[in-house]
């Protein structure tokens, strides 16, 4: 009885195939985005005032994913001209230093510099984040306050009319 035993648990012992391995490659790709709360910002305007507000604030959110080597991610504003940030199209403009950016409640400051984007003269850099190990996937953001000043120079004698123009705004990772 005990040989019947014995030969019936040899027989119950697992059988097992070879293992066959399976490679296996992800792939996290690298990004960067910037999104707007909102694509509009009206203005009133009063002739001769350096107090021009915008009728909102815009949230501008950034986020990267970022691979190594990358140094700092920088947010701009900018335009495309500096002497013609808003015109009438009939000749009259609003110069880019006239524009002027609140970022996160800080000091109020004209669109003046040249930057990675846009016209010469006519930016400003909003953020610029040093990459670490630490930051290398992350996200910002910044509420962006805006402000019409025309006391200076011919501005206190612009005439009536619409004025439009465009702002943008843009990220850069750099190497």
């Amino acid at each position: 009885m005990l040989a019947v035993f014995v030969a019936s648990m040899a027989s119950a012992q697992a059988l097992n195939s070879g293992a066959q391995p399976i490679a296996l490659n992800a792939t996290l790709g690298e990004s960067l985005t910037l999104t707007l709360s909102a694509s509009t910002v009206n203005f009133t305007l009063a002739a001769g005032s350096a107090t021009n507000a915008g009728s909102t604030n815009i949230t501008a959110t950034t986020a990267w994913t970022l691979k190594p080597g990358r140094t700092a991610v920088g947010v701009y504003a900018y335009f495309g001209s500096s002497t013609a940030a808003l015109t009438d199209g009939a000749g009259d403009n609003i110069p880019s230093s006239a524009f002027f950016i609140a970022d996160n409640g800080g000091a109020s400051t004209a669109l003046t510099n040249t930057v990675a984007f846009g016209g010469a003269n006519a930016g400003l850099q909003i953020a610029n984040v040093a990459i670490t190990a630490a930051n290398k996937t992350a996200s910002r953001t910044d509420i962006m306050a805006y402000n019409i000043n025309l006391s200076g120079g011919t501005l206190p004698q612009l005439p009536a009319g619409t004025y439009t123009g465009t702002l943008n705004i843009q990220a850069q990772a750099t190497p």
